[in-house]
């Protein structure tokens, strides 16, 4: 099942199947699609495993393995990246609480989020060619955006399983967090991005143009929000 929790603009989708390593079913993918929807409103938005085994183990091969037609895996992969399309297309940011190991198709998952916060004994990869496949939802080109075409090839290619400290020497993991406080950081760091300015910057980072960066700015400028924390700064200062 796909749990959401929103609190104070920041909504949390959890992928909850620990009897499967949180791998992906169509069903998961139905409930995730009906996440997005109800989380649509909010400033920022975290993904994150049930337990702390897995993050995403990547496809419910069980469930997959029912799919035997081209056009049955060119649906399917159409749908899952449609919906890692939707977490990256998020208005506000988006954090990939990585709890637990992000294999395969668990690692298109997290590369589709803004960045990534990796408990210290996890291990990422993308590892579809362990199954004669490759990467299917978007997940290879957001790979080659964060790390590079040629390291992005090798990575994919060969199947390479990363720790955390490898993943976050090559770009693919923004933070690496020892598991005692993974929770509260992750938690913490979310927390702070649940502000329009976020939004705004991550849309800036997105490839604006330098006409819609300073509309955006202005935009932030004139809003109640700018001018009570103005105030703030100079009461303080008398």
């Amino acid at each position: 099942m796909v749990d959401l929790e929103l609190e104070d603009g920041l909504a949390v989708i959890t992928i909850n199947r620990p009897q499967a390593r949180n791998a992906i079913a169509p069903e998961t993918m139905d409930q995730l699609d009906d996440a997005l929807d109800r989380a649509r409103d909010a400033l920022a938005l975290a993904i994150r495993g049930g337990g702390d085994r897995a993050f995403v183990s990547g496809g419910d091969l069980k469930e997959l393995a029912k799919l035997r037609t081209l056009e049955q895996a060119a649906d399917m992969a159409r749908r899952m990246r449609g919906i890692c399309d939707r977490i990256a297309a998020f208005p506000g940011p988006v954090v990939a609480a990585l709890n637990g190991h992000a294999l395969g198709g668990g690692a298109e998952v997290a590369v589709a989020a803004d960045i990534r916060i990796a408990a210290d004994d996890i291990k990422i990869g993308f590892n579809q060619v362990s199954l004669a496949i490759m990467p299917a939802w978007g997940g290879a080109e957001r790979l080659a955006a964060l790390v590079g075409r040629g390291r992005a090839l090798l990575l994919a290619g060969s199947g390479t399983i990363l720790d955390a400290a490898g993943a976050a020497r090559v770009g693919l993991v923004d933070q690496v967090v020892p598991r005692a406080t993974f929770d509260e950081t992750w938690r913490s760091v979310a927390r702070s991005l649940t502000n329009r300015s976020a939004g705004d910057i991550k849309r800036v980072i997105g490839g604006a143009t330098p006409e819609e960066a300073v509309d955006a700015f202005a935009r932030l400028w004139v809003h109640d929000d700018h001018w009570a924390a103005a105030d703030k700064v100079l009461s303080a200062k008398k």
